[in-house]
């Protein structure tokens, strides 16, 4: 068996969020709801470190799971994603909870970017950041690889 091998773990998360696309020419500049599904998927090569209570794992499924949840989900579950030049955007964040207001347009492509950014600085040696897929619906998703 090669031990040193470069394996990949993913871990898939879910939450509910809502956007509206700023200038957008379809039916997705009106605010709306998605249930989104996150998979993150981290590469490298299992600890062989004796004594190591994560020896035989690239990284803890528990301990990705904290990362995730921590960084992005308690963040976007259930947050209204505008940009933050949207009309009246800071007056709908003066008036609910959880307004999330953003330098881009909060499409699946850029918050797939987002996502990435925010878990590249975290997910570090010996292990790295391999994928993001986000989607947003059950059958439409983009995906980030290193």
């Amino acid at each position: 068996m090669n031990y040193m091998a470069n394996l990949r773990i993913t871990k898939e998360f879910r939450f509910e969020g809502a956007h509206a696309l700023l200038d957008y020419d379809g039916k997705c500049r009106h605010i709306h709801g998605h249930s989104y599904r996150l998979m993150i998927t981290v590469e490298g090569v299992p600890s062989l470190r004796e004594g190591d209570p994560k020896i035989g794992m690239i990284m803890d499924f528990g301990d990705l799971k904290d990362v995730v949840e921590t960084h992005i989900v308690k963040h976007f579950d259930h947050a209204l994603l505008l940009r933050r030049n949207a009309p009246l955007a800071e007056e709908i964040s003066g008036a609910y909870q959880n307004v999330l207001l953003l330098d881009f347009q909060p499409t699946c492509e850029q918050l797939t970017l987002h996502f990435a950014d925010i878990l590249k600085k975290i997910i570090t040696l010996p292990n790295s950041l391999y994928s993001v897929r986000l989607y947003e619906t059950p059958t439409s998703w983009c995906e980030w690889t290193k």
